[in-house]
């Protein structure tokens, strides 16, 4: 496998660079009342990704992993919404709220599927 390879599917690396990139996005965005209040909610929930995937890996026991990868999950389909209502508000950035949601895309299967190997490791306890 390729560095190129490991570097995709590095999640540390992915979740932050993706937060990064939201970041970069919102400080292109025109503002406006708002879009003021949809980029806070933005930012928040992109950089919340990385930091729950951060405290996964830091986890005290699997029940305590698996809590944390469901909250990744639930943030990164927040963020898709934002990013979505974000295009309603300001179309100037088209192309890379586009990239922007297909990486939700891709790591909501991600989690999710991370998250369905622990229920099924641990007998589809909730």
């Amino acid at each position: 496998m390729t560095q190129l390879s490991n570097k995709r599917y590095d999640l540390e690396e992915r979740t932050g660079r993706f937060g990064e990139d939201v970041i970069e996005l919102c400080k292109l965005t025109r503002i406006t009342v708002i879009a003021r209040e949809i980029i806070i909610q933005l930012v928040r929930s992109a950089t919340s990704v990385g930091a729950n995937y951060m405290e996964a890996n830091g986890a005290s026991s699997r029940k305590d992993f698996k809590n944390k990868i469901r909250i990744c999950l639930k943030e990164i389909q927040e963020t898709k919404h934002w990013l979505r209502m974000l295009l309603k508000v300001d179309r100037s950035n088209e192309d890379m709220i586009i990239r922007l949601s297909d990486e939700c895309r891709q790591l909501t299967l991600i989690f999710q599927k991370i998250s369905n190997t622990l229920s099924e490791k641990s007998g589809n306890e909730n």
